[in-house]
């Protein structure tokens, strides 16, 4: 039984280790989205109970999509080190823009729900989300 959990410790070290070097790090700017993304699930979860249209293929989807957030986090954190040899350049502009389009959705779906949103925060996810889609060409959003 032993030995199970030690094989166990080492896959979960090698699966973190590898998640630790294809994002990047675990840095706050990780944390944040992850944040975001969980709370834009939930709340997605919430507005599907309330409209009465909570669909598993609907869920998976949503699944699917948070999945390929980090995976482009990890792709731009690969271009970033062994491409272009700058150090969170890309990857910090990727994790601003999923955060600020995870931000507003969660928004969408506080307003949806009858929640009042503050103005500040509305300003803030804003202004990150219209300097996201500056930096981000037409087309390919």
């Amino acid at each position: 039984m032993k030995e199970f959990w030690n094989t166990i410790q080492i896959v979960f070290a090698a699966v973190g280790g590898w998640l630790g070097w294809f994002l990047g790090g675990c840095d706050g700017l990780l944390y944040a989205l992850l944040a975001f993304v969980v709370v834009d699930y939930v709340t997605g979860i919430m507005c599907a109970v309330v409209d009465k249209k909570l669909s598993s293929a609907v869920g998976f989807k949503g699944i699917f999509k948070k999945v390929l957030i980090f995976t482009l986090v990890g792709i731009a954190n690969i271009v970033d080190v062994q491409v272009l040899g700058t150090p969170g350049v890309l990857r910090t502009a990727v994790i601003f823009f999923y955060l600020s389009n995870e931000g507003v959705s969660m928004l969408e779906n506080a307003a949806h729900l009858g929640l009042p949103v503050p103005d500040a925060i509305k300003t803030v996810l804003e202004q990150l989300h219209d300097r996201a889609n500056t930096a981000t060409p037409k087309g390919d959003e």
